[in-house]
């Protein structure tokens, strides 16, 4: 039987175990790929690489702001759990 290691953390779990930066990782990391088919689908579209970065950028910050608290309200859905 394995026991677990309590660690101390400077982070306060949430009602269901998730750490709030755990949901700022997801974000970060799924933005960075959607950023990536943002840029590439902007540059096929427009034919310039500025405006296409010009997108992608705008995108990428609306788009994490929003999955972030997207991704904290499903956390605290019950359902499907």
């Amino acid at each position: 039987m394995l026991l677990k290691n309590k660690e101390k953390s400077t982070y306060q779990e949430d009602a269901v175990g998730e750490k709030p930066i755990r949901s700022v990782a997801k974000a970060l990391s799924w933005r960075l790929i959607g950023t990536l088919d943002t840029l590439i689908v902007s540059y096929f579209l427009t034919g310039e690489l500025s405006v296409a970065a010009s997108i992608a950028s705008v995108d990428f910050i609306t788009k994490m702001v929003l999955y972030f608290f997207h991704e904290r309200i499903w956390n605290s859905v019950k359902w499907g759990k």
